[in-house]
């Protein structure tokens, strides 16, 4: 090789090491991928509540500020006049869905999380016992590894988990160190163990699934449909960190927390004093105010809006979380508040604290929520209606930095028929 030729050589080689480090370079003005700009956020675990704008990039939260240049980034949303918060987390659900006809686990009754979730703001669903040690592979397999939700689940007692609804269920059937093998293999999926709908008159379902929460570490879910057990010596049993839920329900079951003259029973007073959590658990016939009103004027209040999400409860009274926590804003609960018990509460009540705020590194996992303001009614599960003149309503949902629902199309470019090719 001649002298120019090796010239010409190092010449290309010094080119193509500078374009290298040209392509590798971050591009002015586009540092972030999704910008969420002019929004009132409200992020109660980092105590924020005033309008901010929310920048993301691979996934996570990049940077929340009074003011980020909109140049910055590659998209970016106009949120203004919308409320910015993390992803909602509904604790209760029922989503084992399935082909079995007349059945919650891998059944007809439950429904597909997707179908549900990003619609109402809703990144997080955790499934309520749906399955047990016996079918829980089979829910991850079916449901939790092919939903763009993440799907966490409370592992119940019954190996067979629920099926059909209330029942004098086999007691071989809660074995506590095969349920505490699955929590084993499936750690970061199983936030607890749970238990409910059981009609006999053994204290075996209550024992295990409390033995079974306390080995593992992880919060209990209790579920009314348990006529046998009083309910103080339930609530008695129950540790700081166990979960309550149809906690505001008038049901045939199980004793109200009033009194007959609506006064919140000592003893659930005291539960609540220990550290036990209280889950609305709307469903279908779980949720009245006859007894969430006086509850709540008496400092009792839910520390989750669980829905119990499925078949039925949808098209009942409840409709969906943000419907339960619209209720919940027209008796009277602050907007701060109403947030704080749907995004950073029921994160810390499954021990996930990487859930539930929008700390920088935190998964982006945003809500865009709008105030509709009107003539609005909301029914409880007797059917009485709730009038009320404000409505939450979800305008947009991002998960781990995508937008995954967009009701009204603010993502996304304006048509204009000129414009078009």
């Amino acid at each position: 090789m001649g002298m120019n030729s090796k010239r010409i050589s190092c010449l290309l080689c010094s080119w193509v090491a500078v374009i290298v480090i040209i392509c590798q370079m971050p591009v002015q003005g586009q540092s972030f991928d999704l910008l969420i700009k002019g929004g009132h956020v409200i992020d109660p675990k980092n105590e924020i509540n005033a309008p901010m704008d929310v920048a993301i990039h691979d996934n996570v939260i990049a940077k929340v500020s009074g003011h980020i240049p909109a140049a910055d980034a590659e998209k970016v949303i106009d949120a203004t006049g919308y409320y910015v918060t993390p992803g909602l987390i509904d604790i209760h659900a029922h989503v084992f869905a399935g082909s079995r006809t007349g059945m919650f686990a891998d059944g007809f009754n439950s429904v597909d999380p997707d179908d549900f979730s990003f619609r109402t703001g809703v990144t997080t669903i955790v499934d309520a016992g749906t399955s047990g040690w016996r079918n829980f592979p089979l829910f991850k397999e079916n449901v939790i590894d092919h939903s763009r939700t993440r799907v966490l689940a409370f592992l119940n007692i019954r190996g067979e988990g629920l099926t059909t609804g209330s029942g004098t269920y086999d007691i071989d059937d809660m074995d506590i160190e095969k349920a505490l093998s699955v929590i084993e293999e499936y750690p970061d999926f199983i936030v607890g163990s749970r238990v409910g709908h059981y009609l006999g008159n053994s204290r075996v379902p209550i024992d295990h699934a409390i033995e079974v929460a306390r080995r593992a570490n992880k919060p209990m879910l209790l579920e009314c449909h348990l006529p046998q057990y009083p309910l103080e010596e339930l609530l008695e049993k129950m540790s700081t960190g166990d979960i309550f839920t149809h906690a505001f329900g008038d049901v045939h079951d199980r004793t109200s927390i009033l009194d007959e003259n609506n006064r919140i029973r000592d003893y659930v007073l005291a539960a609540q004093q220990r550290g036990i959590l209280f889950d609305v658990g709307h469903g279908g016939s779980s949720f009245h105010y006859s007894v969430a009103f006086p509850a709540m004027e008496q400092g009792l209040i839910p520390d989750s809006f669980g829905t119990d999400l499925h078949r039925f409860s949808m098209n009942s009274g409840m409709k969906n979380m943000l419907n339960i926590m619209s209720k919940y804003l027209n008796m009277g609960m602050s907007l701060d508040d109403l947030i704080l018990r749907a995004t950073w509460k029921p994160a810390q009540s499954i021990q996930r604290d990487d859930l539930g705020h929008l700390s920088e590194g935190a998964v982006a996992d945003v809500t865009i929520l709008s105030m509709q303001r009107g003539q609005f009614g909301f029914l409880d599960a007797d059917g009485y209606r709730l009038n009320g003149d404000r409505k939450l309503e979800a305008e947009l949902t991002v998960r781990e930095g995508r937008i995954v629902w967009d009701l009204n199309g603010i993502s996304a470019p304006l048509w204009n028929e000129e414009e078009q090719p």
